[in-house]
């Protein structure tokens, strides 16, 4: 897919002299995110890939393991998957028709009005979104769409839940970033300068154990800075809470976190 990764690319020197301005929050536990993440629904990808012609490109932004770019990648001819991290893209999944480079997400080396679709997977709140909306009008052809998802807490149940509210509120109330207000509203707070799609709700669904949920939910953001700064995992200081309302740990259980979408032309 070489012929196709070179119609949309431009120079990487623009991209690769902004990458330290990056505030990276995952690179450092690239491992625990690709293993301990939940995947996306097969009925998202054949919603955003109906939104945009067959043969189309598109470009997946702040692609992480890349398992977003790989899914949209069954569907349309050529995938950009850009992401400032470079950890992550060494973890990233293979595919032929899916090109991987690192960039910002404000300055990449895709050409002008080269892609028909653009996604971004629970990142958009840790954009300039001003820049990146610009970088989007850039690249998208006229009437192409970008799409931005992302999800809050799970449920499993009220008392599960319950306990796993305690850690995010009480626990790791000092130490989520700002951006994570975004999150708590869907995105509903974030400025979203295009003409809007409807679309149907989404969800994720997995069925874990308690061990699985522990380690997923070490993967947040906030868990990593406590870690960082305290030597302990958050979750422990939930455990015993957290075994009491879930049970046998070693029975698995329905988890399903609500997608929240904004999906717009461009």
């Amino acid at each position: 897919m070489n012929s196709d990764y070179n119609r949309v690319k431009g120079s990487r020197r623009a991209a690769q002299e902004t990458l330290m301005e990056f505030q990276d929050h995952f690179s450092n536990h690239a491992d625990e995110y690709a293993r301990f993440r939940p995947g996306y629904p097969e009925e998202l990808y054949d919603f955003l890939a109906s939104l945009v012609p067959g043969s189309g490109t598109a470009w997946d932004c702040a692609t992480g393991n890349g398992q977003a770019a790989v899914s949209l990648a069954r569907r349309l001819r050529f995938v950009a998957a850009t992401d400032a991290s470079l950890r992550q893209l060494a973890r990233a999944h293979r595919d032929p028709k899916v090109g991987y480079v690192a960039a910002l997400a404000d300055a990449t080396p895709l050409r002008d009005a080269s892609i028909d679709l653009t996604t971004v997977a629970l990142a958009l709140h840790w954009f300039d979104q001003d820049r990146f909306y610009e970088e989007v009008r850039r690249v998208v052809k006229p009437g192409g769409v970008l799409a931005c998802w992302t999800y809050h807490l799970q449920r499993v149940d009220a008392k599960v839940d319950a306990v796993v509210q305690r850690l995010y509120s009480d626990v790791l109330g000092g130490y989520w970033a700002p951006e994570i207000r975004h999150v708590e509203t869907g995105y509903q707070s974030l400025a979203f300068p295009f003409e809007e799609i409807p679309h149907r709700p989404f969800c994720v669904g997995a069925r874990w154990n308690l061990a699985r949920l522990a380690e997923f939910m070490g993967t947040w953001s906030a868990s990593r800075k406590y870690f960082e700064e305290t030597g302990r995992k958050a979750v422990d200081e939930v455990r015993g809470e957290l075994a009491e309302a879930w049970g046998d740990p070693r029975e698995t259980r329905e988890i399903v976190w609500d997608l929240h979408l904004r999906v717009g032309r461009v």
